[in-house]
């Protein structure tokens, strides 16, 4: 059967030069980065290779880089330890309705901590006013967090505007660039962000490996306490094979940024193109003005998306429902709710998100299934209210 993978913003393949990579740091390369002989020295060239390679990708120094085991390790690192260590100053967080699970269970922790959290309103597509975030600033505010681009609509925010309110008010400013990461530009110095997390597996490198950007001069408490790995602040054994992939899938990805971009742009036009055309009462989710190049999160009107999915996962195509973290849980899109989508359009809402390996022929097939697969469960929806099921 046809195999077709449109969940790229769930993980990606690992592409096969950073396997190549990787190999050898699992048998010959094994050594401890932490340890003084010459094996475990060449483990610690090839950390350290890797760290300048995720730091070019954004912009970064290499000491401003620091390996986690996640973007939601990275995420829980940024926003609580930022908020325990400026407590004694202030209990106030704003961030958004639309975060990644790693940030909003961060805060709705940190709510049972005695932090007070002002959880901001998007517009219909998605994005954060930085009036409204300006407006929600307090003297008691202390940490600011607004993902740089959204994981289920692909919205894009206005982090440099957001930036500029958190230095204009003393606030430290965090960004989650998880989906953001390969996909569009970024510098961090140029945007002014304190902090950016990030992760390997969404730039087909391996999973359990992500990394934490905090600016020179900015103090951070350790997450995870113990020995004395990437520079004292996260103490663990270093996962040496994936800190290696990490840093070939940013170099990799930092050398067709354009390309892929282009590409996944193209693609995502013209798939939507193809649905809106060939499929009535179809919507797009969010807008298409700021917005991921692979990104199309799509409501089907008249039939449930889980019963839509599994239709095409028959067929060799995987999508999502909304985000892989979620997916398992039966409550509607937190996104989609934000955004205004009625109830009952939330349940018929797919994400579709493109990659560099998608073709134009997976496009094609994909909305050849679709077609007959709404029709399909549009009509047995149809024969069930004619006879009262």
């Amino acid at each position: 059967m046809r195999q077709v993978y449109l969940d790229y913003s769930a993980t990606t393949p690992v592409k096969e030069e950073v396997l190549k990579e990787m190999l050898p740091y699992f048998t010959k390369k094994f050594g401890n980065p932490s340890s003084l002989y010459s094996i475990a020295q060449e483990s610690k060239i090839a950390v350290e290779e890797a760290r300048e390679r995720v730091a070019s990708l954004i912009g970064a120094n290499p000491g401003e880089v620091f390996f986690t085991s996640s973007g939601t390790e990275s995420d829980n690192w940024a926003v609580i330890e930022t908020a325990r260590l400026k407590k004694s100053r202030g209990n106030h967080i704003i961030t958004t309705k639309i975060e990644h699970h790693a940030l909003l269970h961060s805060c709705k922790y940190l709510e049972t901590q005695g932090f007070d959290v002002t959880w901001l309103d998007v517009d219909r597509d998605g994005r954060v006013e930085p009036g409204d975030l300006e407006a929600a600033v307090t003297d008691k505010t202390v940490l600011i967090s607004v993902m740089f681009a959204n994981n289920e609509i692909g919205t894009i925010e206005p982090v440099r505007e957001i930036a500029e309110i958190a230095k204009k008010h003393k606030i430290t400013f965090h960004t989650d660039a998880v989906q953001a990461l390969g996909n569009v530009p970024i510098d961090v110095h140029d945007l002014g962000v304190d902090m950016i997390s990030v992760s390997s597996h969404k730039i087909y490198g391996p999973k359990g490996v992500g990394a934490l950007y905090i600016r020179k001069g900015l103090t951070l408490p350790n997450l995870l306490h113990g020995g004395a790995q990437e520079n004292r602040k996260r103490a663990g054994t270093e996962n040496l094979t994936g800190i290696v992939g990490f840093g070939k899938a940013a170099q990799l990805a930092g050398l067709s940024l354009s390309e892929h971009i282009a590409k996944t742009a193209s693609l995502r036009n013209y798939f939507i193109g193809e649905v809106t055309a060939r499929i009535p009462d179809v919507h797009v989710n969010g807008g298409m003005e700021h917005r991921l190049p692979g990104n199309a999160n799509i409501t089907f009107e008249y039939v449930e998306g889980e019963a839509l999915l599994l239709l095409l996962d028959m067929k060799g195509i995987a999508i999502s429902t909304g985000s892989a973290c979620s997916s398992a849980s039966l409550t509607p899109s937190h996104v989609l709710t934000a955004i205004g989508v009625p109830m009952e359009k939330i349940h018929g809402s797919l994400r579709f998100t493109i990659g560099d390996f998608t073709t134009k022929d997976d496009i094609d097939y994909t909305v050849n299934e679709l077609e007959k697969s709404v029709t399909k469960l549009r009509n047995i929806s149809s024969v069930s209210k004619e006879k009262g099921w």
